[in-house]
């Protein structure tokens, strides 16, 4: 009998980092995939990113609408909410073996909550991370402590997760599966990528992007005021990628499009450019300016310099092509122009990236497929680190 193992996916980033493992476990004798597909994945404002999905074939078991009616708290609650009931009704039908989840996402956090009555082990993707100014860090943590197997990036990702109280023979150092892209998906022509850009390639292009920071939420239009001036006094081309569906994102997106159309030959907001697409950006851009964690996780293994901006991603592992800096336009105009140099550049270009080596999901998949699902497995011990 195969072994039902099932994925959710809610982003277009958690899908990038996510595509390598159902890739292996498409291939695995004994396996039958199951994948759950929600969040903006299904919303048309953020790309319908499913269609990315099914151009690689996934299977998709299940479609699960969100409901979002606008980037308030309370719609974001009330949207996770009723998610909930909507995963409850797939397991009841999927009826899975394992269930595979990742990161830290409030998506995602429903998802397990729903699973809880099933007795069924969750695997967690990307714990033990730490991203200080984002709600996503308690979710992270609520995650860890909700699952039954851990696959972490870094050996100080595993060290957090034993200090939770979690066995440390359930602990995986896998690294990050979303490197291993780089060695299963081809490069785009430049012409491909001009193409889903949508205009020229320009040398010397700025890729951006603006998350909300939600443990700061009040103060979310001064700081993407300050992140767009310090754009507009260093006066490149620039390439910026739609924010996470987080509360004031919505807002975020507004300011965005009036600083795109103010100049809209050199600037371009995208939806979503596909991994492909987005790796392909990857390795011609200039620097990378923002507050993403791929910035912290993927660009190094792109030598790419990168300009962290403010609280989102603090208490990340980062290599040395990371520049830390406040939300604030002048320190932010700083250190992109420092990190265009050349000086900067030569730091980034021999940067080893504390993320893995690209063959993450194969260990990811060879426990997926092997461990015993047996009572050891499902009755947690707290663990005394």
């Amino acid at each position: 009998m195969s072994r039902r193992i099932c994925i959710v996916t809610t982003t277009r980033a958690d899908y990038g980092y996510l595509r390598p493992v159902m890739m292996r476990l498409r291939a695995a004798a004994g396996v039958e995939l199951q994948v759950i597909v929600s969040g903006t994945h299904l919303v048309p404002a953020y790309g319908m990113t499913v269609t990315e999905l099914e151009a690689d074939g996934q299977p998709i078991a299940a479609r699960i609408e969100m409901a979002q009616t606008g980037s308030t708290p309370e719609a974001i609650a009330l949207a996770t909410t009723a998610a909930a009931t909507g995963f409850a009704d797939a397991y009841a039908r999927l009826r899975p073996d394992i269930l595979v989840l990742l990161g830290d996402r409030y998506e995602t956090l429903g998802a397990a909550f729903a699973l809880l009555p099933f007795v069924c082990p969750i695997a967690h993707i990307a714990g033990g991370e730490s991203s200080e100014g984002a709600i996503d860090e308690g979710v992270r943590h609520a995650l860890t402590k909700l699952s039954h197997l851990h696959f972490v990036a870094t050996e100080e990702y595993a060290r957090r997760v034993i200090q939770m109280g979690e066995e440390p023979w359930r602990v995986t150092v896998s690294g990050a599966p979303t490197l291993d892209n780089m060695l299963a998906i081809a490069d785009l022509s430049d012409a491909e990528l001009e193409a889903k850009l949508g205009m020229p390639l320009a040398p010397g292009v700025l890729l951006a992007t603006f998350h909300p920071v939600t443990l700061e939420a009040a103060e979310t239009m001064q700081q993407v005021r300050q992140f767009l001036t310090a754009l507009e006094r260093i006066d490149r081309p620039v390439v910026l990628t739609f924010p996470n569906a987080d509360a004031h994102a919505v807002d975020i997106i507004a300011a965005i499009r009036r600083f795109v159309e103010a100049k809209p030959a050199t600037r371009k907001f995208v939806t979503s450019l596909g991994t492909a697409g987005y790796f392909a950006l990857l390795r011609r851009a200039a620097a990378m300016v923002g507050n993403s964690s791929s910035g912290i996780i993927e660009a190094a293994s792109f030598g790419l310099p990168v300009v962290n901006v403010g609280e989102r991603q603090r208490g990340r592992v980062h290599a040395g092509n990371v520049l830390d800096v406040p939300c604030e336009a002048r320190a932010i105009e700083d250190a992109v122009r420092l990190a265009l140099g050349e000086p900067m550049r030569a730091i980034a270009r021999g940067t080893r990236n504390p993320y893995g080596d690209g063959n993450a999901a194969e260990r990811i998949a060879a426990v997926l497929c092997s461990v015993p699902i047996d009572a050891k497995l499902l009755k947690k011990r707290f663990h005394a680190a």
